[in-house]
């Protein structure tokens, strides 16, 4: 079992750089695609620092942090967006989760529930 959080994409606003763990590159590419848009757009709407991370329980979690010395990045912005996110992409992230769980965590899909 993982001990620490496994990132599965991000973005930065800085590097103006998207990257995605090609541990998952089993994952449809319409995901990855869809994976990499909503990275890229939310680092160019608010700034900084944008990745999608499996916890050790097989939950996806949403991490976004900035330099100190960046006045452009909005923290609220970026917790309302992230909010929205969860809301309009549920399917998405249920089914990635889904996915670790199975594939990452050796769960039997049987006895995970919804």
């Amino acid at each position: 079992m993982y001990q620490d959080n496994i990132v599965l994409c991000g973005a930065s606003a800085y590097e103006q750089k998207y990257y995605f763990n090609e541990d998952f590159s089993s994952l449809p590419d319409h995901v990855k695609k869809e994976l990499q848009i909503m990275c890229v757009l939310f680092t160019e709407e608010i700034g900084g620092i944008f990745t999608l991370e499996f916890d050790q329980n097989g939950d996806l979690q949403f991490k976004t942090e900035a330099l100190e010395a960046d006045g452009r990045y909005d923290d609220i912005g970026g917790a309302l967006r992230i909010k929205q996110l969860r809301q309009q992409k549920s399917e998405l992230l249920e089914s990635l989760e889904l996915y670790y769980r199975v594939f990452f965590l050796g769960e039997d899909p049987a006895g995970i529930k919804e």
